[in-house]
């Protein structure tokens, strides 16, 4: 597929619809392919197709189209009968139903992707869409590992792609303390000082949901369902026997396809953090966990704390409330040596923000629409996406590892640790593997 080919769609339909006035005393053109007034034509419609369309995929991914509009939705995929049933029915019309992602990417009618898969897919599917050329809209965590990451993020420059992680708390409120670009126009003013302490507490209302993402420790094998081809659920992920706990939404609990509730949660989190921050383009050089020992080599265990700690002195403290000591609530979220930014917008001292008056603003965050539109890079592009998900995937190593972590974020190593490094990546399973 040509780079262009989204752009290519939109021209012929713009010609189309030009041409027709002329064509009406031969033709009957339906009245939204003409556009103007309350009608959008077929070639601003930036369509898409959904690749895994259970939970989020469904809910946040698939749209109706509309009697009288453009189709949006124009292709769903999944490897369960039952959620592609359900997708097709909710897309309503004009919409094609796929079992196999690698035929959706034959289509040449669709502008963008949406991968809405389990992680341990995330790297491959998104790296054959940007090959494909198309843009994608992609599910957290970003990936599954840091090495997928580092190739997916290859994939897309070295294509010309737009990618947005589905990680809004960059653009929208962050919780109860406040929009992202105002936090960041704070940190950025220095009038918190620095090095500054972020607190992701579950007392502070941040959920990690470690229980609720907790992996089995006694699967016994059980009957395939007939509506699910398993084998493909499985992917690149070590052939298991199957328990339906594997699959759809608590797969979050097994490392093969997914980290817990660490990895469910933590982009969600963290991604708006290192915007505020200033930590776009680096992360933390030293990392360390306090976790029950030692963990299980297949499910996703408990965990109480991580600290991150950066170069520059600045720290992350995640807790989650659910193993170990928890902090009592009424700490602040950001900690610096001259302010504290609570919940509310509440600072100590008072009145923080109203000295930013007057002060330069972040610039204006690209959404996933627009940046498809102009070219621009998203808000939450592909290295960003990678920088905050590694994040997670640092965090889930220490975890792992039950030692302190000390890492290189420029070559992206850990620094005399080879145990560590072997979990920068997991192996695939034939024929699948990586390719960009």
């Amino acid at each position: 597929m040509p780079k262009t080919r989204a752009i290519t769609r939109r021209t012929f339909l713009k010609k189309a619809a030009g041409s027709a006035g002329a064509a009406a005393a031969f033709t009957i053109v339906p009245r939204h392919v003409l556009g103007g007034p309350g009608y959008t034509p077929p070639s601003e419609v930036i369509t898409r197709a959904v690749i895994g369309v259970g939970g989020m995929g469904l809910a946040g991914h698939v749209t109706t189209n509309e009697e009288g509009k453009p189709p949006v939705t124009l292709a769903v995929c999944d490897v369960d009968r039952d959620h592609l049933a359900a997708a097709m029915k909710k897309a309503a019309r004009s919409c094609e139903a796929y079992t196999d992602w690698r035929r959706v990417l034959e289509r040449t009618d669709v502008d963008t992707i949406h991968i809405a898969t389990p992680p341990h897919w995330h790297a491959l599917m998104g790296i054959a869409a940007a090959q494909a050329g198309f843009d994608i809209m992609a599910e957290k965590p970003f990936t599954r590992t840091v090495r997928e990451g580092q190739a997916y993020v290859a994939a897309v420059q070295r294509y010309g792609r737009i990618l947005q992680v589905n990680t809004h708390f960059r653009f929208e409120s962050y919780y109860q303390f406040g929009a992202s670009r105002v936090l960041k126009r704070l940190v950025d003013s220095g009038l918190l000082g620095r090095p500054l302490t972020v607190r992701v507490f579950r007392s502070l209302g941040f959920d990690w949901k470690i229980k609720l993402w907790s992996g089995r420790t006694n699967l016994k094998p059980q009957a395939m369902p007939s509506e699910l081809d398993y084998d493909m659920w499985l992917g690149p992920a070590p052939v298991k026997p199957y328990h339906p706990h594997r699959v759809h939404q608590s797969f979050r609990g097994y490392w093969d396809y997914d980290g817990g509730g660490l990895a469910d949660m933590g982009q969600h989190y963290l991604d708006p953090i290192q915007y505020i921050l200033g930590k776009d383009d680096t992360g933390p050089i030293e990392i360390s966990a306090e976790a029950p020992w030692p963990p299980h080599p297949d499910a996703v265990q408990l965990w109480g704390s991580v600290r991150l700690r950066y170069a520059d002195g600045d720290t992350l403290l995640l807790e989650s409330g659910e193993w170990g000591p928890s902090s009592p609530a009424g700490l602040p979220f950001i900690e610096g040596p001259n302010g504290r930014v609570f919940d509310n917008y509440r600072t100590d001292p008072p009145g923080l923000f109203d000295q930013l008056a007057g002060l330069p603003e972040p610039p204006p965050l690209v959404d996933f629409e627009t940046a498809v539109r102009t070219r621009q890079k998203a808000g939450g592009n592909e290295s960003v996406a990678h920088r905050s998900c590694s994040l997670v995937n640092l965090a889930n190593i220490a975890i792992r590892t039950g030692r302190p972590l000390r890492w290189n974020p420029q070559a992206q190593v850990f620094i005399n640790d080879d145990g560590a490094d072997a979990l920068l990546e997991a192996p695939m399973r034939a024929p699948w593997r990586l390719s960009y």
